[in-house]
């Protein structure tokens, strides 16, 4: 279970004296799991066993209402984290709900994806290369990806 996995994980950090922050995934919304009508209330104790087992904050992904947002934040004992996409209030919104991690999980590699099937089907398609005018120049991203970047 993963509350035996938390537990091995805090055991070995504290043996080897690391400074180990555990953030512990509740997928409750972002699956659809069990009962809408007790949802909340499962993700709330999953959250909490997993505290008790160790965990020093929570993932909820899939959560994107302001309310539940702040309920969740509001129950729990540590920090929550919730995963950005299109819909989700914004970051400042999110600080406002209380909480304390923003993740765009693999949003970014998505986007990127999309672009690259775009421009393969306009390719092969139409022959043209027009989905690539959003591109960053070479010194724009040698800039980004180097060590004064």
């Amino acid at each position: 279970t993963l509350t035996a996995r938390l537990e091995a994980v805090r055991a070995s950090a504290e043996r080897a004296g690391a400074d180990l922050f555990v953030n512990a995934r509740v997928d409750t919304y972002l699956l659809a799991l069990g009962d809408p009508a007790t949802r909340l209330r499962d993700t709330l104790e999953r959250a909490r066993s997993y505290v008790d087992a160790g965990a020093d904050g929570i993932f909820v992904p899939g959560v994107t209402d302001p309310g539940l947002i702040a309920t969740l934040a509001e129950a729990l004992t540590v920090p929550l984290n919730v995963l950005a996409a299109p819909g989700t209030p914004s970051v400042k919104e999110l600080g406002a709900l209380g909480v304390a991690r923003v993740s765009l999980g693999s949003g970014i590699a998505q986007a990127a994806y999309a672009v690259a099937r775009r421009a393969a089907r306009e390719l092969y398609g139409a022959g043209t290369y027009d989905s690539l005018r959003q591109d960053l120049d070479y010194t724009h991203l040698n800039d980004l990806l180097g060590s004064s970047g």
